[in-house]
């Protein structure tokens, strides 16, 4: 063998041996448990921050929330972290109080839509016929309007306040867990479990809240998580159009509206602004994680992919 066929077959050989281990760290993360990668980490610890601050809020804030004084419009320093508002009231404060109307608001609304959807979607899905049909057009309906227009519409309609923005935003979303809810009904209810259930008298309102329900709730528990963080994008930005939250309630998305009436005080929105980001992230990445863990579609696909490559 020559000089240079020598020095090929090294490189080629070193090629492969990169590829191998490339190869190997892929699988490893894709194999690596939900709760232990990297990014669900993040957002479990930004999560607990946010939870932490909602709770402790009254020990982690010199001030009150709506507490005016005469140092208007003070950038961030030592005696106000994260600045003044046109009032004086001390933005910090706000943000950490307002995660004690944004978070557990998002968090009801979440559980009633997914409720409400999953009960509507799987009587949809076990009886079929005409209730399927009215209720799958029912929620086709709602499908047909852009989400926060149609949200909007229905908050205007009820008056601006933080429950009629709750109730608008669980209106827009139900269609959404009955759509998933029916599918893994009509899926499951074809299983042999279920006709067991049948054949040994189980009447059918006992086959479906027994033996079809929990078996799907893993699948819905994962799309509820990921939609919490549309449910903070979604009331802070009814809040932000002034059909939420009103003043002087410490609320992100109205905190953000008044940061854009005064833009060149850019603390007054930035700050607001960021937990909202940071929220709707954290709630992202662990709905991910939670999705891969309790999905098994999800969990199969992963290993054909690492099989494949």
């Amino acid at each position: 063998m020559s000089e240079a066929q020598a020095v090929d077959v090294a490189a080629a050989d070193a090629v492969d041996a990169r590829a191998e281990v490339a190869l190997r760290k892929r699988q490893r993360a894709a194999n690596r448990p939900g709760w232990r990668r990297p990014l669900t980490i993040v957002g479990l610890g930004i999560a607990a921050v946010w939870i932490v601050a909602a709770i402790f809020a009254p020990w982690l804030s010199r001030y009150s929330p709506n507490a005016t004084s005469s140092d208007l419009f003070s950038p961030p320093s030592a005696a106000h972290w994260f600045g003044t508002d046109e009032l004086g009231r001390d933005v910090y404060a706000r943000v950490i109080y307002g995660s004690r109307v944004t978070l557990p608001l998002s968090i009801m609304l979440v559980a009633l839509a997914a409720t409400v959807g999953a009960v509507t979607g799987g009587i949809a899905g076990y009886l079929g016929g005409i209730v399927d049909e009215g209720i799958m057009r029912l929620a086709d309906l709602v499908f047909a309007f852009p989400t926060i227009i149609l949200a909007m519409a229905v908050a205007a309609a009820l008056g601006p306040n933080l429950r009629n923005a709750v109730f608008a935003i669980v209106i827009v979303s139900w269609p959404l867990y009955a759509r998933v809810t029916r599918s893994l009904v009509l899926s499951a209810r074809e299983m042999d479990y279920v006709h067991a259930s049948r054949l040994l008298g189980a009447p059918g309102r006992e086959a479906l809240a027994i033996e079809i329900l929990p078996n799907i709730a893993s699948p819905v528990a994962a799309l509820a998580m990921l939609e919490l963080g549309n449910a903070v994008l979604w009331l802070a930005g009814l809040s932000f159009l002034g059909l939420g939250a009103q003043p002087p309630t410490a609320e992100w998305g109205a905190m953000v509206s008044e940061g854009a009436q005064n833009f060149n005080d850019w603390w007054i929105g930035t700050f607001p602004g960021l937990a909202i980001f940071t929220a709707v992230m954290a709630f992202n990445f662990i709905g991910d994680s939670l999705r891969d863990l309790l999905d098994p579609r999800v969990a199969r696909a992963a290993i054909q992919r690492n099989e494949d490559a």
